[in-house]
């Protein structure tokens, strides 16, 4: 293919991402641009072109030992759930950017230490650029097979200048769209993770490729590598020292998982919710797993069908090209430039944000900012950024185009995660251990740096670059003790292993000494108090930090107002004021403003910088342990304090809502008995006035004929059972509700007691031509007493009954079970039940007014006794109530009556 053609190809791939990224951006609250697969897939930025190449060449010339690089992540992915989860909260905690800014606030927001960590990640960051610009210009030249009709040496006629160009383009239009370099990036990740997927995919389709395309199976392969290359050296580790070594080296990609600015990035300042941290924990580790799959087969094949002759790195593009495949090899290649540019475009967005909140703003700018106005401040951040992105690229590839073409990635790719390995001394024992120190941070760091310039990078470069040896095998004058590679003697690590060694050994040595040595001042003992306790610290929030001095509010709110804009400062301060319950005219600022006002500028200019604003209008006064300690103690009992008194006043709020409820009830329970005593009083007038009134007749009149008195009679013995009727209903429910009525449990036939109810109130059902639908069982028999049932029963029936409609009513009667209760079921086609009255029914008084008649019967105890005698059965009575369609009763029996 052109280089022409393959230039366009690239062009608009870069559109691809470009529109990707912009719809992100545009929809970031969309659930696909917020999956916490996302998440876990931007993760994959780890992957660069080291990966998808340099694995494949590693494998090819030291076997499995390419897995070492994989296994570390693999293992700490699990530990996530505990140190990333602590890394997280106290990053989100104080609107952390950047793992510079990490440390530096961990040290008492330590301005110096800032600008060192910065160094030490452009140390890291710049070759590793460097590595991906490598790899771009040698496999753009191996797919290409003729010039764009220019040709020389020069960088106008170097087409990896032009992709550098464009990636600079990329990455500083969207990593600096808003001031606050804390604010997660939706668009850069989405497509970050887009990439991961391609590179993926691509890579899977290559090892296929070779596996089942070009070998028949991986069986085949190895049977075929077996005989013609030494599959003993590249299959196992080497018995003498190489368990050591695949240590130090798993060490070594433990802690660049954490410490690489690129992935403090997408996994920390990226980080958004729980589900994200619950889904990268296994998806992550597998997504490694799936690219080293085929690794091992590739460089294989490589090897079998191309000789060890050709640069094993780009076996993936050599091998379909060799076959006449160019089609693939361009896959291969959009998937390498797809690792290239999310390692590119994340770590560039890092690193600038680091050099301008640690380096440029703190060492240049912070006076001229203080006197500028806010809008004037946000446009100058926002170009320094897009600046440091440029200058590191274009550093990178001054760096690229002086390697030896030799250079195998993998070892350039070591030296990022040497350098970046010295963080860990002060990041990780910072969090755990409070004594740590700035001093001792800044010397193990230096001293670490040192060490491995001087066991890795000078023979390094003084072999590959400069082309001198004698430094490398002899030490500086001849001094074998001082020997790079083998520094007092230590000859059995590999120049990676041994210089991570001697670097880590230095670096602690000297971060524990002058941490112990030397105390930190007591902003230094503050931070590491809240780091080291950081679940209490983020219940405390504002509490947590202590300071002593005298600041004025509106001081600190003009500082605000220049750096973050007057709209989001003024409503950052009323959510403050709101939560703490501070007065608006409150003019002195206290420690809780403080911090608060610090952490706000934090995420626009650093740590670093936000402590220097604060103290220029800030006069702060030393806090000694003692204090620290003490204010500590004092804001963790009053967090305690307010928890418990927030216990009390939930459990009063329900206290007070349950008594409402209860004199609701009483309300209604009042009412109900008013009604009720009219009723009672109406039903007990009515028959004794007819009752006196027919005896007054027959006393009155002796001559009455016999036909005559008889009905009179009747009159008054009818009456007189409606009294009796409504007195035995009253005393049933006395002593129901007093458990004075002794109840007789034998084993019974249900469906008896169910037909005998039937059979009570059959002839009012023909009478008002209802029918009544019941299908008899003999196997339902339980412990009940049979009177009392058939009391329950009667009353479902007749209230049924005067719900349905005559001539049209119907009755279904039905009896299920499960495993512990049978449901005796009463539906009926009436009018149903208001739902109002649902939770009334079955209370004492009560009495329907949906019935079918013009004026409501009974007095209003008969669902109430019901109740009590099904409670007194261990069960359960309900009415579901479908308006137009009737009603259901439902009575729920256990079968722990059962025989």
């Amino acid at each position: 293919m052109s280089k022409l053609a393959l230039i366009l190809i690239i062009l608009a791939y870069l559109g691809v991402l470009f529109l990707i990224a912009y719809w992100a951006e545009k929809n970031h609250t969309s659930k696909w641009v917020n999956h916490p697969v996302i998440y876990a897939l931007s993760l994959a930025v780890y992957c660069s072109a080291w990966t998808y190449y340099g694995s494949v060449g590693m494998a090819a010339r030291s076997g499995v030992e390419f897995l070492t690089i994989y296994i570390g992540p693999i293992i700490a992915a699990p530990l996530w759930i505990f140190l990333m989860r602590k890394i997280i909260q106290l990053s989100k905690l104080y609107n952390i950017s950047s793992i510079a800014d990490f440390i530096s606030l961990r040290y008492g927001n330590n301005r110096s230490l800032g600008a060192i960590v910065t160094l030490v990640c452009a140390a890291s960051i710049i070759p590793y650029i460097s590595l991906q610009l490598k790899a771009i210009s040698e496999t753009f030249e191996i797919v290409t097979t003729s010039t764009i009709g220019i040709e020389g040496n020069s960088v106008l006629t170097d087409s990896t200048f032009y992709i550098a160009i464009i990636l600079a383009v990329f990455a500083s239009f969207f990593g600096t769209l808003s001031l606050d370099a804390s604010k997660n990036r939706k668009g850069v990740m989405f497509s970050v993770a887009f990439e991961s997927v391609l590179k993926l995919f691509f890579f899977l389709i290559i090892g296929v490729y070779v596996s089942f395309y070009l070998f028949d199976g991986t069986t085949d392969l190895y049977a075929k590598a077996s005989t013609e290359i030494d599959l003993q050296k590249l299959s196992t580790i080497n018995t003498d020292y190489g368990g050591i070594n695949w240590y130090f080296t798993i060490v070594l990609s433990f802690l660049a998982i954490f410490l690489l600015p690129r992935q403090f990035q997408t996994s920390v300042v990226e980080y958004t919710n729980r589900k994200q941290l619950k889904t990268a924990i296994w998806l992550f580790p597998l997504y490694l797993l799936l690219f080293n799959v085929f690794v091992i087969f590739i460089a294989w094949g490589g090897l079998l069908l191309l000789g060890d002759e050709v640069n094993a790195d780009y076996f993936t593009l050599l091998i379909p090209m060799s076959f006449g495949h160019n089609w693939l090899s361009i896959l291969v290649f959009l998937g390498g430039l797809s690792a290239v540019i999310s390692m590119v475009v994340v770590s560039t967005l890092a690193l600038s944000t680091m050099l301008s909140n640690n380096l440029i703003i703190p060492y240049g700018f912070i006076k001229t900012f203080s006197e500028n106005k806010s809008s004037q401040n946000e446009k100058t951040i926002k170009t320094i950024r897009r600046i440091s992105v440029f200058v590191l690229i274009i550093l990178a590839y001054l760096l690229y185009s002086s390697f030896n073409p030799e250079i195998s990635l993998f070892s350039i790719g070591l030296i990022s995660f040497l350098i970046i390995a010295q963080l860990a001394p002060s990041f990780f024992i910072g969090m755990f251990w409070n004594r740590g120190s700035s001093l001792g941070a800044k010397y193990g760091l230096l001293a670490g740096c040192f060490v491995v310039i001087y066991t890795y990078l000078a023979p390094f470069f003084t072999e590959n670059i400069f082309d001198y040896s004698s430094f490398a095998s002899q030490g500086p004058m001849q001094i074998n003790a001082l020997k790079p590679y083998a520094l007092f003697g230590v000859d059995f690590l590999n120049p990676v292993n041994h210089s991570l060694y001697w670097s880590l050994f230095v670096n602690l040595s000297f971060y524990l000494i002058f941490s112990i040595v030397k105390k930190g001042d007591y902003r230094e003992r503050n931070y590491g108090e809240m780091f080291v306790n950081s679940e209490e610290v983020a219940q405390m929030k504002e509490t947590a930090y202590v300071w002593k001095g005298e600041a004025y509010v509106e001081d600190i709110q003009n500082i605000l107002v220049k750096f973050i804009g007057e709209n989001r400062a003024q409503k950052a301060i009323r959510i403050f004021r709101k939560r703490y319950q501070v007065d608006p005219n409150e003019r002195l600022a206290d420690g809780r403003f403080i911090n608060f006002a610090e952490k706000l500028l934090t995420g626009a200019v650093g740590s670093a910088s936000a402590k220097i604003l604060i103290g220029n209008v800030a006069k702060e006064k030393p806090v000694s342990l003692i204090e620290v300690l003490k204010i500590l103690e004092e804001n963790k009992e009053a967090i305690s304090e307010s928890k418990t008194l927030q216990e009390k006043s939930e459990q009063l709020l329900k206290l007070t809502n349950k008594l409402k409820m209860v004199n609701q009830e009483l309300k209604i329970q009042d009412q109900l008995k008013d009604d009720f005593l009219d009723t009672v009083a109406h039903e007990l007038k009515t028959p004794i006035t007819s009752i006196k009134a027919s005896c007054e007749v027959l006393l009155e009149d002796e001559d009455m004929p016999a036909d005559i008195q008889e009905q009179f009679l009747n009159n008054i013995n009818h009456d007189t059972d409606r009294l009796t009727i409504l007195i035995n209903d009253i005393l049933d429910l006395e002593k129901l509700s007093s458990g004075r009525d002794e109840m007789n449990f034998q084993t019974n036939s249900l469906s008896a007691c169910i037909q005998e109810a039937i059979e009570g109130v059959q002839s009012i059902a023909n009478k008002k031509q209802v029918s009544i639908n019941w299908k008899s069982t003999s196997k339902l028999k339980l412990k009940f007493d049979y009177n009392k049932m058939i009391q329950v029963f009667t009353n479902v029936l007749s209230n049924a009954l005067k719900f349905v409609e005559e001539g049209k009513g119907k009755i279904d009667i039905s009896v299920t079970e499960d495993e512990e209760f049978y449901f005796c079921s009463f539906s009926d086609n009436g009018k149903g039940i208001p739902e109002e009255d649902l939770q009334l029914i079955f209370k004492k008084f009560y009495q329907s007014k949906n019935q079918m008649l013009k004026k409501p019967t009974g007095s209003g105890f008969g669902l109430a006794i019901c109740k009590q005698i099904v409670d007194l059965h261990e069960g359960e009575i309900f009415a579901i109530s479908k308006l137009q369609k009737g009603a259901e009763i439902i009575i729920k029996l256990p079968h722990n009556h059962e025989n």
